[in-house]
C-alpha cells in the first residue's frame, strides 16, 4: 500500500496498533488491535485487557495490512471515525 495523506481517512478498527509516545507516561507501549474507536479515544486490546487511549495526547505506530508500519499523531485523527473517513484532504504540494 502507497502511503500518503490519506492515510488518515483509512479505518482503525482491526489494525495492530502501537503507542509510541505520550504524554502520559503509562499508555507508552500498550500494543494490540484496536477494537473500537470513539470521537477522542482509542480501545486497543493489551494482554487480554481492553486499553482506552486519548488520541490527541499520543503517537501510534499502526500495522497496514500489507506489513506497513505508519505513524500518525493522535492529534491528526482526532474527531468521529464516521465523519473523518468522508472527510475531503486538501493537498498542499
Amino acid at each position: 500500500m502507497k502511503v500518503t495523506p490519506a492515510i488518515l481517512q483509512h479505518e482503525f478498527i482491526g489494525l495492530n496498533a502501537k503507542v509510541v509516545k505520550s504524554s502520559n507516561p503509562n499508555y507508552v507501549g500498550i500494543e494490540g488491535n484496536v477494537v473500537n474507536e470513539t470521537h477522542s479515544t482509542l480501545v486497543i486490546t493489551h494482554k487480554s485487557k481492553n486499553k482506552t487511549i486519548m488520541k490527541k495526547i499520543a503517537i501510534f505506530h499502526f500495522t497496514l495490512s500489507d506489513g506497513t508500519v505508519v505513524e500518525i499523531n493522535g492529534k491528526a485523527i482526532g474527531g468521529r471515525p464516521e465523519d473523518r473517513i468522508k472527510k475531503r484532504l486538501r493537498r498542499r504540494w
